[in-house]
């Protein structure tokens, strides 16, 4: 069974950050099409994701919305690849950015989900 991780970007994009999240060996799961951010807990849950990233401008909507609606655990406003590798390794499950579609992103966030998993990368 593949380590799901949901991205969802509010103008669409996130392609990068799926990219970097497939090089480091889960499975990205992007949402397509603009306000994807808000719909980042539905697919989660849907997907049985282990964890969903969400961009917008505040960098919190998609995720203030996924705790509200299924009590995810979420770090938000992040700017940063080391403050989401740090949100996963304190356990956070939802982590909001502002627009940073990055495969550097992706990678460094998925390498920090599999060890807190105990899977190798």
């Amino acid at each position: 069974m593949s380590v799901k991780i949901v991205i969802g970007h509010r103008l669409g994009k996130g392609q990068a950050v799926a990219d970097g999240v497939r090089a480091a060996g889960a499975e990205p799961v992007l949402i397509p099409g603009p306000g994807a951010d808000m719909k980042v807990g539905d697919v989660m849950a849907a997907e049985g994701a282990a964890l969903g990233i969400s961009f917008c401008g505040s960098g919190g909507a998609g995720a203030v919305t996924a705790k509200a609606k299924y009590g995810h655990d979420i770090e938000f406003g992040m700017r940063t690849a080391q403050a989401g590798v740090t949100a996963v390794e304190q356990g956070r499950t939802v982590l909001g950015f502002g627009f940073l579609d990055s495969e550097e992103l992706g990678y460094a966030v998925t390498e920090a989900l599999l060890r807190k998993l105990g899977e190798s990368a």
